[in-house]
């Protein structure tokens, strides 16, 4: 599996440590976790973004340090889809991140939708603004004012941009790294066209590489659908998400959103233009994120207690090469194959770095790169050498190969795309495992007691949907709709809302979620 930009650190120590003073080698690992992933997820959490180098915490609560190792893994998926969009013809542009009063609170619903979670600075040094100056929690009405500027007639649409920026949602509590935090990076593409069916069609153009995200990237299954009117954005006119499941605490997770605003925002900003026909219209607008939410989805579907599990084609390092040494070995020949299988494989595209710190016992570093998860570890010890090949050690399972120098390239590329696949259908299992169909309410609140996700037939109403909140509120959190499944089952003639016993419309997923 190639990985794009190859790197090599580690530094060959060459002769070092084989005369002179000798160097303390440090075996004892004391890297392991204190906590297990099935027993306290929370604090397994806590520990593996830290000890797997994804994080520090910062000294304001809900903000977080993202260290390069998490930073490649959004790097690699902002290069995936900023070429996607761009084939899309979507272009880049940047948008201040303050917002004047009058403009945020044009869109009533919008703005409350937002309203509390909303950063206001009210200084300048020791004086008070004489307005206070909003930072953006999304950038609707950042942007807005400008598109009703630059369309004026049908040859300025579509306009589609989108920007790759941070956005600031202060109020909440239980803050969570990646998951749930004050300060987070997202991509935000707003855009604009003629008629609904092109935003229609966009809208789920871009779903499906959100879904490629998870899918193909993270290796995380999720389901498409429509969000329900209390879920849906606020000020929009429907939402679609992909929804990813965490089955060691039984709550869904909003993966992504590609909303359709309809013209409900150009009506508010005046975004107007002079059809074919001479005619004044107003646009129809979609807008669509993700956000660094991503890499701690990845983080909880596939962590185990040794810490964390990358999936291959994000790893900042898929391959990293151990020397083993051993006494009376030519431990120069081995760092050299260890240089060389390095070389080969960044050659080949792959991601691969060599470990030749001689300070370190190859025990303390197998378990130092599996806290950090890289997919593939390889080990060259003197029989190793002695036979032109090398050991391959799996992240994800244990299981080890023997490799013959001549065939790494080939051999490497196989083991991590079965790395990926594999990490996908286990995170596949597992979350079909805790799906339930409940089609009464005595069903749903068993499955809910379960941890379960449960498909269940809808009438559709607003305020059933309250009602269920109102009566499964509890310390776990109440359940809500997670969305309705584009790919609907059979709905049978007769079937009744599991909550309302009133004529089911859909089938709906339900439960709580973060």
């Amino acid at each position: 599996m190639g990985g794009g930009e190859a790197k090599k650190s580690g530094g060959n120590p060459g002769k070092s440590g084989r005369g002179g003073k000798k160097k303390e080698v440090k075996k004892e690992t004391g890297l392991g976790l204190t906590n297990k992933k099935d027993e306290n997820f929370g604090e397994w959490y806590s520990e593996v973004v830290v000890n797997g180098e994804m994080i520090e915490y910062y000294d304001i609560s809900g903000c977080y340090i993202l260290r390069p190792w998490a930073m490649t893994i959004w790097e690699i998926m902002q290069k995936f889809f900023d070429a996607e969009i761009k084939k899309m013809k979507i272009k880049n542009c940047y948008f201040p991140l303050f917002v004047s009063p009058t403009v945020l609170q044009k869109e009533k619903d919008h703005i409350e939708g937002f309203a509390p979670e909303v950063a206001w600075v009210t200084k300048s040094g020791e004086s008070d603004l004489e307005v206070p100056i909003a930072i953006r929690p999304t950038s609707e009405t950042v942007m807005y004012p400008y598109y009703s500027k630059w369309i004026r007639g049908h040859r300025d649409l579509p306009l589609k941009l989108n920007q790759w920026c941070n956005v600031v949602r202060w109020e909440f509590s239980h803050p969570t790294p990646f998951i749930r935090s004050r300060e987070f990076l997202w991509q935000e593409g707003h855009t604009a066209f003629a008629t609904k069916e092109e935003a229609d069609t966009e809208v789920l153009e871009i779903l499906e590489l959100y879904r490629r995200i998870y899918e193909e990237f993270l290796a995380i299954p999720v389901i498409k659908g429509k969000k329900s009117e209390l879920e849906k954005f606020a000020g929009g006119y429907y939402t679609t998400s992909v929804e990813a499941f965490i089955p060691n605490t039984g709550r869904g997770i909003q993966g992504a959103t590609s909303h359709c605003l309809g013209q409900n925002f150009a009506k508010m900003f005046e975004i107007n233009f002079e059809n074919e026909k001479g005619e004044k219209a107003m646009v129809w607008q979609n807008s669509w994120a993700y956000s660094s939410r991503t890499i701690g989805v990845m983080i909880m579907v596939h962590g185990d207690d040794k810490g964390l599990v990358l999936p291959p084609r994000v790893a900042s390092v898929q391959v990293i090469v151990v020397p083993v040494p051993y006494k009376d070995a030519d431990m120069q020949g081995i760092f050299d194959a260890c240089n060389a299988t390095v070389d080969t494989l960044c050659a080949a595209g792959i991601r691969a770095e060599a470990d030749l710190r001689d300070n370190y016992s190859p025990g303390w570093k197998y378990s130092h790169w599996e806290m950090k998860g890289v997919p593939l570890r390889i080990e060259i010890g003197p029989k190793d050498f002695a036979n032109n090949q090398v050991r391959a050690v799996r992240r994800d399972n244990v299981a080890k190969t023997d490799i013959p120098r001549a065939e790494l390239v080939e051999k490497v590329n196989q083991i991590l795309e079965d790395i990926q696949q594999s990490l996908f259908d286990a995170a596949k299992k597992k979350r079909d495992d805790c799906m339930h169909i409940a089609r009464t309410w005595e069903e749903f609140v068993e499955a809910l007691g379960q941890k379960k996700m449960i498909l269940a037939p809808w009438c559709d109403e607003e305020e059933v949907e309250k009602d269920v909140k109102a009566r499964t509120k509890g310390e776990m959190g109440a359940a809500k709709t997670l969305c309705s499944p584009f790919e609907q089952p059979e709905l049978p003639e007769g079937t009744k809302c599991f909550a309302s016993g009133k004529p089911a419309t859909k089938w709906s997923y339900w439960g709580r979620s973060y």
